[in-house]
């Protein structure tokens, strides 16, 4: 019999190898993506003190209104623009995209266009 590959075992381990590199500071904090099958978060954590800074996610109650009848690639980009505004509020311009071990395409494209294209700089 053949064993189905853990996908999700697989990509945390992509991310533990990642995250050995990839640190936020206080100047320059981890943009950090989590995708699930029905939503995304996004948080901006300060590594160096442990605290995350900010956060968004399809579930926010402000941002239902704009997620109404879009689809999920759509969700991520107003969830990237919203993450933007929330980090220019805690005088955050600049961060370092952690994408949780996930390949750069589909929702996780789309966040981080969407983040930048707010003003967010990586």
């Amino acid at each position: 019999m053949f064993k189905k590959e853990d996908k999700n075992k697989l990509r945390k381990a992509k991310h533990d190898r990642i995250r050995h590199t990839l640190v936020g500071t206080t100047e320059k904090p981890r943009l950090n993506v989590y995708r699930s099958v029905a939503n995304i978060y996004v948080q901006v954590i300060d590594d160096s003190t442990g605290k995350t800074l900010c956060s968004a996610s399809t579930l926010d109650k402000e941002l239902a209104s704009k997620l109404e009848g879009k689809n999920k690639k759509e969700q991520a980009y107003v969830v990237g623009e919203a993450i933007a505004k929330k980090a220019a509020k805690a005088k955050v311009k600049q961060v370092v995209f952690d994408r949780g071990g996930y390949i750069y395409t589909g929702r996780v494209q789309s966040l981080a266009e969407g983040a930048r294209s707010a003003g967010l700089e990586f």
